[in-house]
């Protein structure tokens, strides 16, 4: 019997694959393992496509469609409710609220009243039609894919005075009051936050395309060399300077940085900028026009000065793998940590840092443990003029609002009118008095056709 099972047809089919599988697993780990060399390009997409064939129809299982381009359903809070106040309180402030609602499969930015969580107004811009003003192919050859209407993220949206909103998807850009697109600039990667400046410019993480000068001299194509730009009101670039520059000319690392983390590490985003704070004011501790930035993945806050091209402190503690740094008083910076550490790693925190005292302190720990507040990436946390405390639970779709005394004021989960959860891409809050009045004036007046 097993001699004529072992036929030379079944013999040889078992050896082709054999080989086969082999060929396979060897044009897969050169296409994660080897991420620097282009051979066998079209070999290497065409193996990577069937052994993800398996993940896609999970997928489609899983979320209940074949559209795989669509964002995911968020299920951690799928038994809480869309909205709850547990402690009546009128703030006279502004929610600034980026959502994917998967009823109409795209995301919107609302923008919400505190006072009663009533949606004021809503942006919601033709996103297909700014994929068409896009020309730089070479920056963006997916532009249309990875943006789709359907995948499209509004983030971190800033709202401007005059009721314009700007924000960044790849490229950066202004639509005005009533949606209408008023610019785009492609000429760079842009990522994650936007805030103002001191002087009404917009500072905004990109990736530096070409190089800056270290990563041109090790030749790191894949080298995601993060920097900090600033662009005007017009998206015109007046500033680019890249992070890896600014480490190496400081020398918080040596020259040949690049190189090592990139082969030692085989990691192409050593960096990985994901916030910039500017400083508005002169205090003892930094001056007008210093930034912080967030490098997660150096679990690092640079205190740095663009005027001298000096870094004034650098900043690790315990938090890892952090978001969103905010200046919060003369003295003080607030750090939204994943707290991405190997092990008590189960709550994201919120860290103060004292300029001062340079001692660190967490606020309100034991609420958000009892929230079971986690969000491995991304989150963000403002603290309000009163002392109150917002936190955003990005990777599930939930905002919490707690009074200064750390009791919970309302909650937020983006549900969509099918009881679907959508992400929240970095929310802000507006206190400013005279800012609301003429929102709310423009809000009324409006004559919007979209």
């Amino acid at each position: 019997m097993f001699k004529k099972f072992f036929t030379y047809p079944v013999f040889l089919v078992i050896v082709l694959s054999i080989i086969g599988s082999i060929l396979f697993g060897a044009l897969l780990r050169h296409h994660y393992v080897e991420i620097n060399n282009e051979r066998f390009q079209s070999l290497k997409k065409t193996a990577v496509f069937f052994a993800e064939i398996p993940m896609r129809l999970k997928t489609m299982v899983i979320y209940r469609t074949t559209n795989l381009n669509k964002l995911r359903f968020l299920t951690k809070h799928k038994d809480k409710k869309r909205f709850e106040q547990f402690i009546p309180n009128k703030r006279n402030a502004l929610l600034v609220l980026p959502r994917y609602d998967h009823s109409i499969s795209r995301s919107v930015v609302d923008i919400v009243d505190l006072n009663n969580f009533e949606v004021l107004h809503t942006y919601k811009h033709d996103i297909a039609a700014m994929n068409d003003q896009v020309t730089n192919t070479k920056e963006f050859p997916r532009i249309k894919i990875d943006s789709l209407p359907i995948r499209f993220i509004y983030q971190h949206p800033l709202i401007l005075k005059d009721g314009s909103l700007t924000s960044i998807y790849g490229p950066s850009y202004k639509i005005d009051f009533c949606s209408n697109l008023k610019w785009t600039n492609d000429e760079e990667a842009f990522h994650h936050s936007t805030m103002l400046d001191y002087e009404g410019n917009i500072l905004i993480p990109g990736s530096m395309n070409p190089k800056s000068k270290y990563v041109k001299k090790y030749s790191l194509k894949n080298y995601a060399d993060d920097s900090i730009i600033k662009i005007n009101k017009d998206g015109e670039i007046l500033y680019n300077k890249s992070v890896t520059e600014i480490l190496i000319e400081n020398n918080i690392v040596s020259n040949n940085f690049a190189l090592n983390s990139y082969v030692s590490l085989n990691e192409q985003d050593p960096i990985h900028l994901n916030d910039i704070e500017p400083a508005l004011s002169d205090t003892q501790y930094w001056k007008k026009g210093d930034v912080f930035l967030s490098l997660r993945l150096q679990s690092s806050i640079i205190h740095y000065r663009p005027s001298t091209n000096k870094v004034i402190n650098y900043i690790i503690g315990p938090f890892a793998q952090q978001h969103d740094v905010d200046i919060i008083s003369d003295k003080e910076i607030s750090i939204f940590n994943n707290n991405n550490f190997f092990v008590d790693n189960e709550y994201s925190e919120v860290v103060i840092y004292n300029f001062e005292t340079k001692k660190f302190r967490t606020l309100f720990n034991e609420q958000l443990q009892k929230e079971n507040f986690k969000t491995t990436s991304e989150g963000l946390s403002h603290i309000l003029n009163d002392g109150a405390l917002m936190v955003e639970e990005q990777n599930h779709g939930r905002i919490i609002l707690f009074n200064n005394q750390g009791e919970k004021e309302w909650e937020f989960v983006n549900k969509d009118k099918n009881g679907n959860i959508g992400f929240i891409s970095w929310s802000r809050v507006i206190e400013d008095e005279i800012f609301i009045e003429q929102f709310k004036s423009l809000v009324k007046s409006k004559k919007c056709l979209n």
